[in-house]
């Protein structure tokens, strides 16, 4: 994976990139100025991060695997520790499908009706290959979700979530808050 040199980064504009952060020269990034990246990100090839008004903030130790994409024009936060697999698709912005207005950014607003609203992936999330999540949703620590998930409604601390929509199937371990304090006793996180 090619990466982008810090001087290409500071080039783009972003808001901040931490320390080493490693962003693939193959990505799309949208709207840098709107866009937070902490220490110790990886953003594989052909991940599109495309930052509406509300802006798109990663935290520190966060994975985003190829061909994800954040889009919208609600703010998306991934804290700290948060996996994203391949092929995920999170919106902060999605169209009416009703049928009572018009669809796509083609379209002048006045005939569409688009609904923007925040996306929070808390703490220790992962979220599997091929999943969706929809605007307005709250992962909250620990939740993970199932590959092929749609996530249509905020999920609970620690369970494990899965399906078209999702439902909760049981609890997840949190041996891994112990295992996150041992890991940062010797690591750099903003």
């Amino acid at each position: 994976m090619g990466l982008l040199s810090r001087e290409q980064i500071e080039q783009m504009g972003f808001s901040h990139v931490g320390e080493n952060s490693r962003l693939s020269d193959k990505a799309a990034y949208y709207n840098c100025a709107n866009i937070v990246i902490g220490n110790n990100v990886r953003i594989d090839d052909f991940c599109v991060l495309s930052a509406g008004i509300g802006g798109i903030e990663i935290g520190c130790y966060i994975h985003i695997a190829v061909y994800t994409s954040l889009i919208g024009a609600g703010k998306i936060t991934l804290c700290d520790f948060s996996n994203i697999s391949s092929k995920v698709a999170i919106y902060s912005s999605n169209d009416d499908y009703s049928g009572s207005s018009m669809t796509n950014p083609m379209v002048s607003e006045e005939f569409t009706n688009i609904n923007f609203a925040d996306v929070t992936i808390g703490r220790h999330v992962i979220i599997g290959c091929g999943s969706i999540v929809l605007p307005g949703v709250t992962l909250a620590e620990g939740v993970a979700v199932g590959a092929l998930s749609l996530v249509s409604e905020s999920c609970t601390e620690f369970g494990i979530y899965t399906g078209v929509p999702v439902r909760r199937i049981k609890e997840r371990k949190r041996d891994l808050l112990a295992l996150e304090q041992a890991f940062l006793k010797n690591q750099i996180c903003i």
